[in-house]
């Protein structure tokens, strides 16, 4: 599966088979590694089965090595999964992120601290003060890569709170770590970056079920993710993410 997802070079590669648990297993393999959850993939690899006619709109659940996951498929071929209940990990030296990206601290939102968190995936959530900085990143790739082994995570997802389109956030991910120096749509790292919006202060609880994230634009590939959270008090207890897919390309590989 590793070797294939090289061959076919996207970002990520999700393999849908049988599952004893759930009504899929689902496998998500970047150009290098095997990773846990993939959002974006998991988007892709429902509105396949959709559109290919081996599913109708509904519920279901995947396997995946995050755990067993919900996943609605609606009338409009838009796909919303469910991830994991966010978990905060450490706040991290902003020298050394803006140092990996070739940027001044001071280029850095101060609002926010740079800090690890995840809803499946691992990632450094990184505040950029505005878009013109956001897009005019140059990263050390080499350095990324290498904070990213450190702190054990996939790789970094950097937001500004201007956008071009009246989002919620503006973002970029980079994962040279895993094979991925960009990427233009990312379901878990944007989950994560919606329950830090709300733990800090950029989300309320009267918003924080219509989030809209701009991502890929530095690429040409714009999306646009969708996520939506729940809470009691002031816990969240329900993360969802979602868009709609298209079909860009088709690809045999023989084995």
């Amino acid at each position: 599966m590793k070797k294939i997802a090289g061959i076919i070079g996207f970002s990520e590669t999700a393999y849908v088979m049988k599952s004893d648990l759930a009504d899929f297993k689902v496998r998500f393999f970047t150009p290098a590694e095997e990773v846990d959850l993939c959002g974006h993939a998991t988007v892709g690899a429902f509105y396949m089965l959709l559109s290919e006619k081996r599913i109708t709109p509904g519920h279901y659940t995947q396997e995946t090595k995050a755990g067993i996951l919900n996943v609605y498929v609606k009338e409009d071929m838009s796909i919303i999964m469910n991830q994991s209940l966010p978990t905060f990990f450490e706040t991290l030296d902003r020298e050394e992120i803006a140092d990996s990206l070739n940027i001044s601290v001071a280029q850095m939102d101060a609002n926010f601290p740079a800090q690890i968190v995840s809803t499946g995936l691992k990632d450094i959530i990184v505040p950029i003060k505005d878009l013109s900085i956001l897009s005019s990143i140059k990263p050390d790739f080499e350095k990324v890569a290498a904070i990213s082994k450190k702190y054990d995570v996939v790789g970094y997802h950097l937001f500004t709170l201007e956008s071009l389109h009246d989002s919620n956030a503006h973002t970029r991910n980079l994962a040279p770590l895993y094979g991925i120096p960009e990427e233009s749509a990312t379901g878990t790292s944007n989950g994560a970056l919606a329950c830090y919006m709300l733990k800090y202060g950029a989300l309320s609880q009267e918003n924080m079920d219509n989030v809209i994230i701009e991502q890929g634009y530095s690429m040409d590939k714009p999306s646009e993710i969708l996520v939506s959270l729940s809470t009691i008090g002031d816990k969240i207890e329900e993360v969802r993410v979602g868009g709609k897919a298209l079909n860009i390309s088709e690809m045999e590989v023989e084995i």
